[in-house]
């Protein structure tokens, strides 16, 4: 089992984009830049050579509360008792896991493709933070 936590709020992959440039189009990853960040940070747990087995992988992000979740005045560092728990805003939890699996692809694992079971949730948190374990399926 790997298993590691990134913590700030969790990022979401953009959609790539096609300039045109004179008479040619060319497309572009927006994404790039924070993929490379996010391997860096988990560099240190990478398995020796990328899996190549079937793998599980579940997926917790955790978002940090918007000040309307807490109470005013006296309250204020009290959380409200209809505060939800779950997140259902944006960003889209496909696009959550999408940016993870592009981010680790070809280094945690030789192809996406080799992911035969996935759990996904994403939540409210003190700590906004994203954790990611992986597991060898038998």
């Amino acid at each position: 089992m790997i298993q590691f936590t990134v913590y700030g709020n969790p990022q979401a992959l953009k959609r790539h984009r096609t300039v045109k440039a004179g008479k040619f189009m060319q497309q572009y990853d927006p994404s790039a830049t924070d993929k490379q960040d996010f391997l860096a940070k988990v560099m240190e747990h990478r398995p020796e050579k990328p899996l190549a087995k079937p793998l599980q992988v579940i997926m917790s992000f955790s978002f940090s509360r918007p000040k309307s979740h807490y109470g005013t005045g006296k309250n204020s560092g009290k959380l409200k008792a209809n505060a939800p728990v779950t997140h259902i805003s944006r960003p889209d939890v496909d696009n959550l896991a999408k940016f993870v699996l592009d981010a680790l692809n070809g280094v945690y694992w030789k192809d996406d493709s080799v992911i035969c079971s996935m759990t996904i949730d994403k939540t409210y948190s003190e700590v906004p933070k994203t954790t990611v374990n992986i597991y060898e399926l038998e």
